[in-house]
Parts: C-alpha cells; structure tokens; sequence
C-alpha cells in the first residue's frame, strides 16, 4: 500500500468542516465496538476529543515532513504508555478511525482513498506502537 498525500489531503479537507463533530463520532464508534477500551478513557471527553482533532490536523499537515510526524508519533507513543494503552489496541482504533473519516468523506472516500489512509495508520500505529513499547521497557 502507498500513501498518496493528494488524496489524504483532499478527503481531509471534505471532513475538516464537520470539526469536533469527528471526534465524537470516533469515540462513539470506538466504544461501541470495543467496549473493553472505555475505561482507559476518562469520564468526560471533551478534552481528548480536541486532542484527537489536533493530531489528526497535525498528521494531515506535517504528512510529508516525515521527521517531524515520526518525533508527534514517537512523543504520541510515549504518552499513551502512560494511559495503559497495549500495542493491541491500535487496529481497534484504526478501524475506527478509518469508518469515522470513511463516513465523513462521503463520496470523497473512495477504494483509493481507504487503501491510502490505512497505509497512512499503518505507520501511524507502527510508529505510536514502537514509542508506547520502548516507554513502558524504560519503566
């Protein structure tokens, strides 16, 4: 699979205007499917759903400066290790992900589109998973 920033771009740019409407659907869809994962979560999720907002704008910007995103992931990793987060719990919330930004697309979210995010998460959560590892190995 290959990231194709023009099409992360674009249907980036169809969801952008639906905002913390996203990130609601997110967790609504993550939770529902996972129930398992609700309680590495706090209460109220106003503040973590602006957090996913911004690293999704953060990724979609800083996707073809790869130095950057790797040091926003790797930093990204370190703190969810904190938070009891498993490296197993990334599909989950890649499938989530991908059906909240598949819904929002609409007709902008077509085969390629999907095929270019889940390779785009693909690296996402290989990268977040090698951060989250290393910070639970140094204690």
């Amino acid at each position: 699979m290959t990231i194709n920033p023009v099409l992360i771009k674009s249907s980036f740019a169809v969801v952008e205007p639906h905002g913390p409407e996203v990130a609601g659907y997110f967790y609504r869809h993550l939770f529902e499917h996972n129930p398992g994962v609700r309680g590495l979560f706090a209460e109220h999720l106003d503040e973590q759903q602006d957090r996913l907002w911004a690293a999704l704008g953060t990724l979609v910007t800083q996707l073809e400066d790869t130095e950057a995103l790797v040091a926003v992931l790797q930093g990204l990793g370190g703190r969810h290790a904190a938070y009891g987060a498993l490296p197993e719990h990334f599909p989950a919330v890649g499938a989530s992900l991908l059906a909240t930004l598949r819904h929002f697309a609409g007709e902008a979210w077509t085969p390629e589109t999907d095929a270019s995010w889940t390779a785009v998460y693909a690296v996402v959560a290989d990268t977040m998973a090698d951060a989250l590892t290393a910070a639970k190995a140094a204690g």
